[in-house]
């Protein structure tokens, strides 16, 4: 009897042995996959994959609109006033550059452009954190930044034309105006959609006013944050083409909206389209420089996108 008691416990110790070893080479297996799932390749991008993946694309693009604008040009759909060739506008360019006045168009409207951004921010980021964190202000002031946000730029310039007179104070102000808004409302907007549990945390770990904003507000709004940073930079550059083009002075310079106004003053088609590009070209040059960047930073800061 004693024996056949030994036996049914031996094969019981058996099978737990064999469950446990079992559960530990479950729970191993499941964190060798999660730490796989975890791990990021790392390594520098091979020279010829990034032009192939980043630079042939966007130049195939634009050799296709150059072949497609040059066969409408040959096929006469326009009068040449009307629809100039694209060597006609690239003479007009290399003339400007020949003349020295080419990079200063540029640099006119890119420094007030980022100068005005840059005060637009600086009132902007405290003005969407106060109404996000506020009700009251939230209540008095949020329908008034969403009705700001939808009004044209361009019905501001009058009015600043009027108030401050043809300087660069007006063109600042109205880029403040346009811009503003969209970057408060981005503000609130990435706010709203933080956990509460977050906020309920930091206060737990004493993190509350300043502290609280800098280390768990702002970190958690950053998606929205940024999207609202975008749309004001955009707002920004239109609210300044917008006053260059219909306030033109002496004393405010040439800057790439007054080009385009000179072009259609002067019916010269190639400096219109030159104009046109330029304008493109800024803010195509502004968000791949700086907004691409940060948004890929936070993005792989919170593990949306793999290391590249």
């Amino acid at each position: 009897m004693a024996s056949t008691d030994t036996g049914v416990d031996s094969e019981k110790d058996a099978s737990t042995a064999v469950e446990q070893n079992r559960d530990a080479n479950g729970v191993g297996g499941l964190e060798a996959g999660l730490d796989a799932l975890g791990s990021v390749q790392s390594g520098r991008t091979p020279l010829r994959e990034t032009l192939i993946r980043k630079v042939l694309p966007p130049a195939t693009a634009v050799a296709l609109v150059l072949v497609v604008w040059q066969l409408l040009v040959w096929a006469s759909v326009a009068p040449d006033y009307k629809l100039p060739a694209p060597s006609d506008v690239w003479a007009e360019a290399s003339d400007a550059w020949v003349k020295g006045t080419l990079l200063d168009y540029i640099w006119t409207s890119v420094s007030r452009g980022l100068l005005g951004f840059l005060l637009a921010l600086a009132i902007g980021s405290p003005l969407g954190l106060l109404v996000a964190r506020v009700a009251f202000v939230r209540a008095a002031i949020g329908p008034i930044l969403s009705g700001l946000q939808s009004l044209p730029s361009v019905a501001w310039v009058p009015p600043a034309v009027i108030w401050l007179g043809l300087n660069d104070k007006m063109m600042y102000a109205v880029i403040l105006l346009g811009a503003v808004p969209s970057i408060a409302n981005g503000l609130v907007a990435g706010i709203d959609q933080i956990p509460p549990l977050f906020l309920r945390a930091g206060r737990t770990m004493g993190a509350t006013g300043l502290r609280g904003a800098w280390h768990i507000v702002i970190p958690g709004a950053l998606p929205g944050y940024l999207a609202g940073l975008k749309q004001g930079w955009a707002f920004s550059w239109r609210s300044l083409m917008a006053a260059e083009i219909i306030a033109s002075s002496p004393d405010l310079g040439v800057g790439l909206g007054q080009l385009l106004e000179n072009g259609r003053n002067n019916s010269s088609m190639p400096q219109v389209f030159l104009a046109i590009f330029l304008i493109l070209l800024v803010g195509i040059a502004i968000d791949l420089l700086i907004f691409t960047p940060l948004e890929r930073w936070v993005l792989r800061s919170r593990g949306l996108l793999a290391a590249r």
